[in-house]
């Protein structure tokens, strides 16, 4: 299958195996280490796509990450994936790649009209044309937009790839396999130090993989294989390539996203993960991720051909394809002249060099000559011919001044490509994302990094040292420094190779070309932002109408907003921005670079956190126990906390109900260790817990625990638990399961941020007890045979605690109690909780101990009235709608949520305060979460689902628990009821599917009200 745009030879593919694809349906051939770009243009295909806005034909702009137009579909259904940057996409076999944003084809788009409304979508155009009339935007704008939006089309299949993370941590980090970081790893690895080196290119080399340099007098490419094999060799190295760092983040924490599979034909999934997540954590960063070649603003500068210079050198030298027959290059710098030369001797045709500048620098012109290349100087495109491929160009000399033409008429160039470059921007997206500051370099017209946020530096284009001799130089050097700087002792100084450097040369600073109509005048336009259609035009039009912040001028047109974030477009915009304010660059300042430096999938970031792995599963150390005694779970939190244990042929409710009778009868045990636990410790740790709880700790004895609740700042409950005092400057606190991390995260952002001057120190130590509740009347009788500590109600009252020694473990014993019985809650480390837990069983052995999980734990807690955070509660209640008014403080002068207490509205007679519900029928059991209305003879209430409620039906609560008693031997409930407090023996009704439950109203305690048997 023939290549016509194939070079006879070169290039670093593999010419003996060919690899076939296709592209919107149709067959081509290119070869192994081609990109999608590389073989499409080696076949002649430049019309790749259409521009988001006008539908207008676009073609191949970039070699790299920066491209803003070359957006593909790949693939079909679980495997598709849209905007896929042609020139980083592997080719690899049966690869098949569709147009996007064009219908019916690419080739004949009828959403080109938009170009001929052009006017109507200038920038701002949905701000102004949406206005009104106001009945129209759900039935007629939103629809459109929404029809309107996006290029690609997103998956409707599940994704049949799978995806992971790794955590990594290294000495130094360098960011970018080019010269200057290649020199960089290479010193700092002679140090001793762990590197990790990453690049996002599929091989290191950099912009070495296009040119043909010369170090030490040798082809660069040999020097590179060198360093690499030494770094291979090194223990201390990791390399890591076809990975792109995305994100920079405070203290060298750092996110890369590595593609493992993608340049392999797809397969089934489930085999090897597609793509991996890493982060990483840094002593130490080098930054040498290089630059972009930016284009230059020009009438019809978006054809089909039209591509950066370096861009149409590497697929030159890289890849073996030839952009064009005929390639004029257009210019502002000398780097493009090195394109020229490369494409005439892979044999392009360059009719000429068209150089905005008076003069090109030392020695270029010569070498023009010398392959016969013309050079027109001080000349601009001024025209493009053609629509779906360029077709020639119309140059035009420009005056002395740069802004008027000296020629009447524009010369036509014969030409089926144009390789323009505008100047270079160093990539300083993850400079910027650590929080660096840029300055402007005017000499080299870019922004540069100026002063570090963080341990880093920045070597090579991306420090805007665009000679290959101060890349090495400044590499070696940073990647000594970061070394030494990391700990490691000061090396031998490696000497830096000798490059065959080319000065940068000077810059002519043109943001847009003169044009033979004033911009916005006539059918031609100057595109600004490739991917968003965002013209010189509009950044004039937002000038005037007032947007003249640059942020303000990247949302009102969006450049600069689309998934290349602005690499390409960013600097042009400011420039021409600056020219008409009449001011600099650096006093307008550039836009954020945010994070992701690339595009990165969902499924990366997920990594496996998809299905029965979207959350961790947190098992507590008697977790195989559970499991072989028949246990059936419950996710609260992450934790897997044991349901109930069902016998063989055991209903649940039977199940239940045994455990429950167990825990009345005899002697029951739960596992309590995901229950949260903080250490807190220093010397205002009761200053701390006083400003936090609504209790007061002070006059706490070591050796005493009390219950409390934290609660907003809006005087909600927001957690409760056990304080524990432990020694004089020290407690034990536990949350619930499910609310430690947020409770500990709540605790140490008021001790960071409003209370930083107290000497307190938290530690989460959940993981690090395994706690096991004796709950009964048997309980003391098990727990006598297996410690010397007595435990009568004397020596060890209620709400005591105490260090002892269980089963010959050192323990602590909690003399507390969620049941309502007789219970001790024993903690050992972790590591021993097994351990305790088969000494109690085997204690507990001639009493018929029983385990019970959390749903026996429920019934047996509803049935003394105590509540659950988060069920009983629901952000909107106090500690005095649940009856506890008794444990806020009246003489604290403050506590977190104090002054919420004195609002009017918490003050309500008739707030939704806690009750118990028991149903008229003893064996109705209410639904959780059912409405309660006051009593009516309605027939819609009172028949059930024979004819609608009455509209509206005045709700007065909702039950928040609701069980069957097996101690009662009937239902109970719980329940918020507006004034409930002082509505016990009244009736009310829970409105149903099949009728109206009629409930009294009591007390919310409906065992043991006195607390006798827990105080036994």
């Amino acid at each position: 299958m023939k290549q016509p745009f194939r070079t006879a030879q070169g290039g670093r593919i593999d010419r003996s195996r060919p690899v076939f694809f296709t592209f919107n349906g149709r067959q081509y051939a290119g070869h192994a280490g081609d990109t999608l770009a590389s073989a499409l243009l080696a076949n002649g295909v430049h019309l790749v796509g259409r521009s988001f806005k006008y539908h207008r034909p676009r073609g191949i702009l970039s070699a790299g990450c920066e491209e803003p137009s070359a957006l593909v579909q790949l693939e079909k259904g679980g495997l598709t994936e849209p905007n896929m940057r042609a020139p980083v996409v592997e080719l690899y076999d049966d690869l098949a790649a569709t147009s996007q944003n064009a219908w019916p084809s690419v080739e004949h788009d009828i959403g080109a009209v938009n170009g001929l409304l052009s006017k109507l979508f200038v920038a701002g155009f949905y701000y102004k044309t949406f206005m009104s009339p106001k009945s129209f935007w759900m039935k007629v704008y939103e629809p459109f937009i929404r029809r309107a939006a996006g290029l690609g089309k997103a998956p409707t299949e599940g994704d049949l790839d799978i995806y992971d993370k790794m955590h990594a941590h290294c000495d130094v980090l360098v960011v970018g396999g080019g010269p200057a970081g290649l020199a960089a790893a290479r010193a700092a690895a002679a140090s001793g130090a762990r590197v990790i080196l990453i690049d996002e290119q599929n091989e290191l080399g950099g912009a070495l993989l296009s040119a043909d340099e010369l170090i030490d007098g040798n082809p660069a490419l040999d020097w590179v294989a060198g360093i690499q094999a030494e770094l291979l060799a090194n223990p201390e190295v990791r390399i890591l390539t076809r990975t792109t760092v995305t994100g920079y983040y405070d203290h060298n924490y750092l996110i890369a996203a590595q593609r493992r599979t993608d340049h392999l034909p797809r397969r089934a999934a489930g085999k090897t993960a597609r793509q991996r997540l890493w982060k990483i954590r840094a002593a130490r960063v080098v930054l040498a991720t290089g630059a972009h070649e930016r284009p230059l603003v020009f009438a019809d500068n978006d054809r089909p051909g039209v591509m950066l210079a370096a861009a149409a050198r590497t697929y030159a030298n890289r890849y073996g394809a030839l952009v064009g027959k005929k390639v004029v290059v257009f210019t502002n710098n000398d780097s493009a002249y090195e394109a020229a030369f490369d494409l005439k001797i892979a044999g392009a045709a360059i009719p000429a060099i068209v150089d905005l500048r008076p003069e090109a620098g030392q020695g270029l012109l010569e070498r023009a000559r010398n392959l016969g290349i013309p050079v027109i100087a001080q000349g601009a495109i001024v025209g493009v011919k053609g629509t779906k491929r360029v077709a020639g160009a119309l140059v035009m000399r420009l005056a002395e001044a740069g802004e008027a033409f000296a020629d009447t008429q524009p010369a036509e160039l014969e030409c089926d490509a144009i390789a323009m470059s505008g100047g270079w921007s160093p990539a300083v997206h993850l400079f910027s994302q650590s929080q660096g500051k840029l300055r402007f370099d005017d000499a080299k017209a870019c922004f540069v990094p100026d002063v570090a946020a963080q341990h880093q530096a920045s070597v090579g284009a991306c420090n805007g040292s665009f000679e290959l001799g101060a890349c090495l130089a400044e590499g070696l050097d940073a990647g000594a420094a970061a070394a030494e700087a990391a700990g490691f002792p000061a090396t031998a100084k490696l000497v830096a190779p000798v490059a065959q450097s080319r000065a940068f040369g000077t810059i002519k600073q043109t943001w847009v070309v003169p044009s033979l109509r004033p911009v916005g005048h006539g059918k031609a336009k100057h595109f600004i932002d490739f991917q968003n259609d965002v013209t010189a035009a509009d950044v004039a039009l937002a000038h005037r109408e007032g947007y003249k912040h640059v942020e303000h001028l990247k949302r009102y047109t969006t450049m600069g907003m689309a998934t290349d974030q602005g690499k390409t477009s960013n600097v042009n915009a400011l420039g021409y921005l600056s020219t008409m304010l009449g001011t600099s660059i650096p006093e307008i300042g550039t836009t954020t670079f945010r994070a992701p430096y690339t595009p990165v999938t969902f499924g990366t970031l997920a990594g496996r956190d998809v299905g029965h792995l979207a959350d961790p599963e947190r098992h507590t150390p008697i977790h195989a126990w559970h499991v072989a005694r028949g246990a059936l779970f419950e996710d609260v939190g992450q934790w897997k906390r044991a349901w109930y244990y069902p016998r063989p042929g055991e209903t649940m409710e039977a199940a239940v109900s045994r455990e429950c009778r167990a825990v009345r009868e005899s002697v029951g045990v739960l596992d309590a260790s995901t229950l949260g636990k903080i250490d807190v410790q220093g010397q205002d740790a009761v200053t701390f817990l006083n400003l936090l709880y609504t209790s007061a700790f002070s006059k706490l004895e070591i050796g005493k625990a009390r219950y409390a609740l934290l609660c907003k700042e809006d005087g909600m409950v927001m957690d409760d638990g056990i304080v524990a005092r432990v020694g004089p400057s020290r407690f034990y606190l536990t949350t619930t399961t499910g609310g430690a991390a947020k409770v500990l995260d709540w605790m140490e952002d008021y001790l960071q941020t409003e209370w930083p001057h107290l000497k307190v120190y938290l530690t989460s130590i959940t993981e690090q007890w395994t706690v096991a509740q004796v709950a009964g009347p048997k309980a003391r009788a098990v727990l006598e045979k297996l410690t010397d500590t007595k435990l009568d109600k004397e020596s060890f009252p209620f709400m005591a605690v105490k260090d002892a020694t269980v089963a010959g473990l050192k323990a602590r014993i909690f003399r507390v109690s969620f049941t309502g019985e007789l219970s001790f809650e024993v903690a050992v480390p972790a590591h021993q909780g097994k351990q305790l837990w088969e000494a109690i069983f085997a204690a507990g052995d001639e009493f018929g101990i029983t385990p019970f999980g959390t749903e026996a734990m429920h019934v047996l807690r509803a049935e003394k009235g105590f509540i659950i955070v988060g069920q009983e509660t629901d952000a909107t209640v106090t500690p005095q709608d649940l009856g506890m008014g008794g444990m806020v403080s009246r003489l604290k002068p403050d506590f977190v949520g104090k002054r919420a207490y004195t609002r009017a509205d918490t003050a309500r007679v008739d707030r939704k305060q806690l009750v118990g519900l028991l149903t008229d029928e003893p064996q109705t059991v209410l639904p959780e979460g059912a409405q309660l209305v006051e009593v009516s003879d309605d027939p819609a209430l009172t028949k059930g689902g024979t004819s609608p409620l009455p509209a509206p039906v005045p709700m007065i609560g909702h039950v928040t628990s609701s069980y069957w008693s097996p101690t009662l031997g009937r239902s109970i409930a719980l329940a918020l009821v507006k004034g409930g407090s002082a509505r016990h023996g009244q009736v009310i009704m829970a409105p149903l599917t099949t009728g109206a439950v009629r409930c009294t109203i009591t007390g919310p305690v409906f065992y043991d009200a006195e607390g006798k048997r827990a105080n036994g």
